[in-house]
């Protein structure tokens, strides 16, 4: 699952916000990630009793975001199955009582991965932007040395592709 969380009404600086948040994992026995105003909640499903507990642990966000003024924008959010198996079971979870469409690709902390465990998406994702920098600093610097090229395709095009290659 992937959610988005917002302070409602008020704007909140990073740091208040990440503050306001740090309890969110109470009471939750599914796994829970944030990044900035990310929320990641999983759970490795094996049975039905664990796919009850997912349901729990997105109750449970829901009871946390009216307790601490919170609001979940249950539009942005996706459910994830990441399987090789060939499974078509349609994902039944629902938060703020609306149902979380299933996906089948998310991009979360700048890597798109796949339900199916293929990469192919963020390896067209980073060479289509590697190839725009690129193409973009070659302009810039048509007429200078042959070392301020190398530096600037080393600072700037090199780390898009090396970004997420341990995926």
């Amino acid at each position: 699952m992937k959610l988005v969380i917002a302070p409602q009404g008020s704007v909140l600086s990073p740091l208040l916000f990440l503050a306001y948040v740090n309890d969110i994992w109470r009471n939750m026995e599914s796994t829970i990630r944030l990044f900035v105003d990310d929320c990641v909640i999983s759970r490795k499903i094996i049975n039905n009793a664990s796919m009850e507990k997912l349901q729990k642990g997105l109750d449970r966000l829901e009871e946390w975001a009216v307790e601490n003024a919170m609001k979940i924008n249950p539009s942005k959010s996706k459910a994830f199955r990441f399987t090789r198996a060939r499974v078509k079971d349609p994902l039944n979870y629902s938060l703020m009582g609306t149902l979380i469409p299933e996906g089948s690709s998310c991009k979360y902390l700048g890597i798109i991965t796949r339900s199916d465990l293929i990469w192919a998406d963020q390896v067209n994702y980073a060479v289509k932007k590697a190839w725009k920098t690129l193409h973009f600093t070659m302009r810039l610097l048509k007429m200078d040395k042959c070392n301020t090229k190398s530096l600037a395709y080393m600072s700037l095009v090199r780390p898009i592709l090396e970004y997420g290659a341990a995926c």
